[in-house]
């Protein structure tokens, strides 16, 4: 059989697993931001050992009540980065939602990706020409936050109107599935280049892969007026926020995905964690952050090829328990393989629940306020793993690293429980309520 007959029968299976492909506007979008996402994830591991690199050495001393407390800077500086990001997500996310539904969504998204892009080539430059400093990276990350914030509405709203609803499971399957193929390879080479080169290189692939998710934008043939014909105000984001509060699935799963990313968060500490607990450099820890992604990645794919899944509660709440049992082993272990393991059973439990919870939030809500109900979720899934890791980085200046990321762990377990308890509409929640 030749290459091309092999091809093209390893092509038809695809789209017969996962039908979503075959559509010809979703596969440009889902290509470009899988490009993007390999360039975002080389700069989020590149950014986090260079703060880590330049604070690591020195000690913060905090008085209190005449009492001196030496604090580790490197790890404390690490939860810093969530309190750079959480403050634009919290400001723009809604400002993005408003956004979403006023105008058109793929051109909002080529404009903030030249905007990102931009920002990244200054700090390759400043990390090229030695121009570096703490300082710098808590600007450019508070900018790159700022601009996710805005442009993540777009995107998560974009995928409904690129493929009808019956494959919108699969839809969100392979977006995960291309997401986490990018942060598998993203800090793979990025720990390399960080051996061999300096961050600056890093920083430059990753303003080059925008252009991808540009180019794949200009190239669909989707094209669709402003979703909300209101005037812009503020009174718009109002109704996205009543909206989401009142329907309490998704407000259930909302607070579901915010417990477990403020408890459980362990991914800006894991320089703290390469170096202290497993000794293992550089080079391991780009292997140690290829962990959660290739958990994610497996499952991710696993989903793809399912069109369906059956008691979707169940699976979101059995996905999240996972990920906090799996979180707390990962804390206290200082073997390394064991360490892999667990981390990548968090991007197993993290994936099932994130699949579940992206379907029932886009069917549940109407066009016209897509884009605004997105924002509110964005600032509990976005602004938890933020507000997450300061209080991890806190928590573990004042404790250790392993008490913090623990405890998380079991805190993550203990409110999965309760909000099981607390909604049962969503613990019982079926596809087919919203599909028909």
């Amino acid at each position: 059989m030749s290459i091309n007959r092999w091809l093209n029968r390893l092509w038809v299976l695809i789209k017969f697993r996962s039908p979503a492909i075959g559509v010809r506007d979703f596969r440009l979008f889902w290509f470009g931001e899988g490009v993007s996402a390999i360039g975002t994830q080389m700069q989020f591991v590149a950014l986090n050992w260079h703060l880590y690199s330049l604070l690591k050495d020195q000690t913060t001393i905090w008085s209190i009540f005449g009492w001196e407390i030496v604090l580790d800077s490197g790890t404390l500086g690490l939860g810093g980065l969530g309190l750079v990001r959480v403050l634009p997500i919290m400001i723009f996310a809604l400002v993005g939602g408003i956004l979403a539904d006023k105008f058109e969504r793929r051109k909002l998204l080529i404009w903030v990706y030249v905007i990102s892009a931009s920002v990244v080539s200054v700090l390759a430059a400043l990390s090229y020409f030695e121009r570096d400093s703490a300082t710098v990276i808590y600007v450019v990350s508070a900018i790159l936050a700022a601009t996710s914030a805005i442009i993540n509405p777009s995107r998560q709203s974009l995928v409904p109107n690129l493929v009808p609803k019956k494959l919108m499971t699969n839809a969100i399957s392979l977006n995960t599935v291309i997401f986490q193929i990018g942060t598998v390879g993203g800090p793979a080479v990025a720990g390399l280049l960080l051996v061999y080169f300096n961050e600056w290189l890093v920083y430059l692939i990753d303003a080059l892969t925008f252009g991808a998710a540009i180019a794949s934008l200009v190239l669909m043939n989707h094209r669709s007026k402003a979703a909300s014909s209101e005037p812009f105000s503020w009174r718009m984001a109002g109704e996205g926020l009543r909206f989401t509060y009142n329907n309490k699935m998704l407000w259930g799963s909302i607070m579901l995905d915010f417990c477990a990313t403020f408890f459980g968060s362990a991914r800006y500490m894991l320089p703290a964690i390469a170096d202290q607990l497993l000794g293992v450099g550089e080079a391991g820890y780009g292997i140690l952050s290829t962990a959660q992604p290739v958990g994610a990645l497996i499952t991710g794919f696993v989903m793809s090829t399912i069109r369906d899944i059956r008691r979707q509660g169940w699976a979101m709440f059995g996905g999240v328990a996972l990920f906090g049992v799996a979180t707390a082993i990962f804390g206290v272990s200082s073997i390394f393989w064991l360490s892999y393991l667990m981390f990548a059973l968090t991007g197993v439990g993290d994936t099932v629940s994130m699949v579940v919870r992206g379907t029932l939030r886009q069917l549940a809500t109407p066009d016209h306020l897509r884009g605004r109900a997105t924002s509110v979720s964005m600032i509990f899934f976005m602004g938890g793993p933020q507000l997450g890791e300061l209080e991890a980085g806190l928590v573990a200046a004042f404790l250790g690293v392993p008490f913090a990321i623990a405890s998380g762990g079991v805190a993550v377990v203990v409110f999965t429980a309760w909000i099981a308890w607390r909604y049962p509409m969503l613990r019982n929640y079926e596809l087919d309520q919203l599909t028909g």
